[in-house]
């Protein structure tokens, strides 16, 4: 049977989080709708957990900020200021360029972790979560995400 992550070897998982691999309604962009999780996360509660307060605003939300060419404050200060999601996806068409080149930013993200430098990576992080038979296995950073959060067993 393979090896499931050792509890809490990665900190605090948070559950309502959204999937790594949903797309944002609006625009298609994957990732987004995490980054956007995370904010009202913060929005709610003051702070993230630790195990998600080092990467907030930087790993995969600045990957996709970069993307979009935004700062990643911009995002998580249109999601604090509004109301509702319809306001959030309202302000967010204002801050985004026009052209959100979703399907090369989904391509690129999925395929995060997929260099040598990545492999390593996956490589360590499993190792730490005591699933260091799941390498080959857990191929992206994004499917880390997934399994790291109980969405591939």
């Amino acid at each position: 049977m393979p090896s499931q992550p050792i509890p809490g070897s990665t900190g605090e998982i948070l559950t309502c989080l959204p999937s790594a691999y949903q797309p944002h309604a609006a625009t298609g962009l994957l990732h987004l709708p995490r980054f956007i999780a995370k904010a009202k996360y913060v929005k709610a509660h003051g702070a993230l957990p630790a195990s998600y307060a080092k990467n907030y605003k930087r790993g995969m939300d600045r990957f996709l900020c970069l993307h979009l060419g935004v700062d990643p404050a911009a995002v998580e200060a249109i999601v604090q200021a509004a109301a509702d999601d319809a306001a959030i996806d309202a302000a967010l068409r204002e801050l985004f360029p026009a052209d959100l080149r979703v399907a090369a930013w989904n391509r690129s993200y999925v395929q995060k972790g997929m260099t040598e430098s990545g492999r390593e990576f996956l490589r360590e992080a499993l190792t730490n979560m005591g699933c260091a038979d799941r390498v080959g296995e857990i191929v992206s950073v994004v499917d880390l995400i997934e399994f790291d959060e109980g969405r591939i067993a």
